[in-house]
């Protein structure tokens, strides 16, 4: 690298960044070495996912991270282990959503005996199946069902598990969650589920309103009917 390529490289970017976040990770450097005009547009990307106060509370905020983190095995992000704690979370909310992101993993045994074994046995009801599980899983209602909803619309998005994604979805809105918070908890899945599944699951989301299975708000279904197809 000559002197004229590392004109730009300032250490003091990377300063800043271990300030707000309280560490650095390897891409970060690499970024700041070699693209910093990249690093700052991550960084405010970043920020404004996690680090700034949007809609949902810092406890349930953290709450549906853990989600996508247990259900990623991701081990990166381990800190907000700690963000859930400071924010008042407690250990068996921790056992609870390691629980449920395990329990996502295997809804594809659930949808497989919807498929095959209920022209055998049509008392089998895929959508009851698994929403019973998961009031034994939360039997003490440890955590708000509205949150738990909301945890595996991001979990379910982060493993591109769109069937079960729309049945939260629309459990969300017979509980009348608000909107915000589904945008919200959608969002998480961008940087550890990855770009491409948070936009299958937007367009879940959309297909659900364009075909009325939820009535939306009128912002909501605004966004919902604009062409959005993509190229052609």
């Amino acid at each position: 690298m000559n002197s004229k390529d590392n004109e730009s490289y300032n250490s003091n970017d990377l300063s800043e960044i271990r300030d707000k976040r309280g560490y650095l990770l390897p891409h970060h450097g690499l970024l700041g070495l070699t693209d910093p005009a990249l690093l700052a547009g991550y960084d405010q990307c970043y920020s404004a996912l996690t680090l700034t106060k949007r809609y949902l509370e810092e406890k349930e905020k953290e709450f549906i991270w853990l989600g996508i983190l247990a259900v990623t095995e991701e081990h990166i992000a381990t800190q907000h282990l700690n963000k859930f704690f400071d924010a008042g979370g407690t250990s068996k909310e921790v056992e609870c959503i390691v629980q449920l992101a395990s329990y996502a993993r295997g809804v594809s045994s659930i949808l497989f005996a919807d498929k095959y074994w209920k022209k055998i046995d049509n008392k089998l009801n895929s959508i009851d199946l698994y929403f019973n599980a998961i009031k034994i899983l939360n039997e003490k209602n440890i955590v708000d069902e509205v949150l738990i909803n909301l945890a595996l619309v991001a979990i379910h998005t982060s493993i591109k598990q769109h069937v079960p994604l729309l049945w939260h979805i629309k459990k969300l809105y017979d509980l009348n969650a608000k909107e915000t918070h589904i945008a919200e908890a959608l969002s998480y899945s961008m940087f550890t589920g990855s770009i491409p599944n948070f936009i299958e699951g937007c367009s879940v989301w959309r297909n659900m309103i364009v075909k009325k299975e939820v009535i939306a708000s009128k912002e909501f279904y605004d966004w919902a009917m604009l062409d959005q197809e993509g190229p052609k």
